[in-house]
C-alpha cells in the first residue's frame, strides 16, 4: 500500500516495535494517529498498563501525531478473560493471545479506526523471522489483514532496535514484554490461580507441560478434571497419532494448498496435508497436541490458515 497522504491509525502499546512502525509511517509520509488499547484487567494485581500508555504517549509526542486511547475492557473481559477461564475449567489449553488479536488489536481497534475515517490500521507485529507472530494471526479475518500495514513485519528485531535509536524515540531501549497479551508482568499461573483455586491441578496443568516433581522431568500426559488427576510420563511422546482434528477454521488461501502446519507457538512445522477438518502429518506425531490449543497452515512460507485443536 501507497501509505502517502493515507490516513493510518497505529495501535501505541507503549514498546519499540509499535513505536517504529509509526514513525516509519510518518516518515512515508502517512498521516499517523496513535492509539494505545486500555483492555481489563485483573483487580488487585499489578499491572503496567499505565506506564505502557504514558510510554506510548511519550511516543506520540515526540512524533507530533495525535494520541488517543482506546478503552477495549469490555471486549477483553468477555472474548479474552471469560473465554479463557472457561476453557481451563474445562480441561482444555486456550490461546488468549489469538483472541486478543481477533477481538480487540484487529476487532475492536479496527472498528474505532475505520469510524474514525482511517484508510488503514497499523501495528508492530512481525511477519518472519525469529519473533515470527503468524501463529496468533490465524483467527483474524483476511477482509481486515487486507486493511492492516505491518511496518516492522519482516525486520529483525536489531534492525528494529537500530531504526528506534535513529528515530531518537523515548523506547528505544525500552525491554520487550514478555506476558501474556492481556496480562502485562503477570503470569498466567498466577492469574489462573486466583481465578480458578489451587485445588484442581487437571485445570491448571496442560497437556505437554512439565511438572515440578523429584526424579524428573515429569511431563503431563493426561488429565481427568472430574476426580481433580493429572497423569504425568517421562516422556511427552505417548504413541503414534496420525491427525490432528480442528474446528472454527479461518482460511486466507485454499485448505488444500497447506503442506505443513504448527500445533504449538515456536514448535517445528510439521509435513503434511489437510483432509476436511483433519490435518494428517506425514509422518505420525510422537505426542498428543492439547486440545483448545491453536493449529496453524503453511503454504511454504505463506499463512493459510488456522483452527483450534478438537482432538
Amino acid at each position: 500500500m501507497n501509505v502517502k497522504g493515507k490516513k493510518i491509525f497505529v495501535g501505541l502499546s507503549g514498546g519499540v516495535d509499535s513505536a517504529v512502525s509509526a514513525a516509519l509511517l510518518q516518515s512515508a509520509g502517512a498521516d499517523v494517529t496513535g492509539v494505545f488499547i486500555k483492555g481489563w484487567y485483573p483487580p488487585g494485581m499489578p499491572c503496567t498498563w499505565a506506564a505502557d500508555r504514558r510510554d506510548a504517549m511519550r511516543v506520540a509526542a515526540h512524533l507530533h501525531i495525535p494520541f488517543y486511547t482506546l478503552d477495549a475492557s469490555a471486549e477483553y473481559k468477555k472474548s479474552v478473560i471469560d473465554y479463557m477461564l472457561a476453557e481451563y475449567r474445562a480441561g482444555r489449553t486456550p490461546n488468549p493471545d489469538v483472541m486478543c488479536n481477533k477481538e480487540v488489536k484487529f476487532g475492536a481497534f479496527y472498528r474505532y479506526a475505520k469510524e474514525s475515517g482511517a484508510d488503514a490500521i497499523a501495528t508492530g507485529h512481525y511477519q518472519s523471522g525469529e519473533k515470527d507472530q503468524r501463529y496468533f494471526l490465524w483467527a483474524v479475518p483476511k477482509e481486515i489483514l487486507k486493511e492492516t500495514i505491518f511496518p516492522v513485519g519482516h525486520m529483525d528485531k536489531n534492525h528494529v532496535r537500530a531504526l528506534a535509536k535513529k528515530f531518537n524515540l523515548p523506547v528505544a531501549e525500552k525491554h520487550d514484554s514478555q506476558g501474556v497479551c492481556f496480562l502485562g508482568s503477570i503470569s498466567v499461573e498466577e492469574f489462573l490461580k486466583k481465578e480458578l483455586g489451587t485445588d484442581n491441578p487437571a485445570i491448571l496443568y496442560t497437556l505437554g507441560q512439565r511438572v515440578p516433581l523429584r526424579g524428573g522431568p515429569w511431563y503431563v500426559v493426561g488429565k481427568d478434571i472430574e476426580n481433580k488427576k493429572i497423569e504425568v510420563a517421562k516422556s511427552r511422546a505417548q504413541g503414534a497419532r496420525d491427525e490432528i482434528l480442528f474446528t472454527d477454521a479461518n482460511w486466507f488461501g485454499e485448505p488444500s494448498s497447506a503442506t505443513r502446519a504448527q500445533y504449538r507457538y515456536r514448535g517445528v512445522l510439521v509435513p503434511g496435508h489437510i483432509y476436511d477438518t483433519s490435518f494428517v502429518p506425514d509422518t505420525p506425531l510422537s505426542e498428543v497436541p492439547a486440545p483448545g490449543q491453536s493449529i496453524v497452515f503453511y503454504s511454504s512460507d505463506e499463512l493459510v490458515g488456522g483452527g483450534i485443536i478438537a482432538v
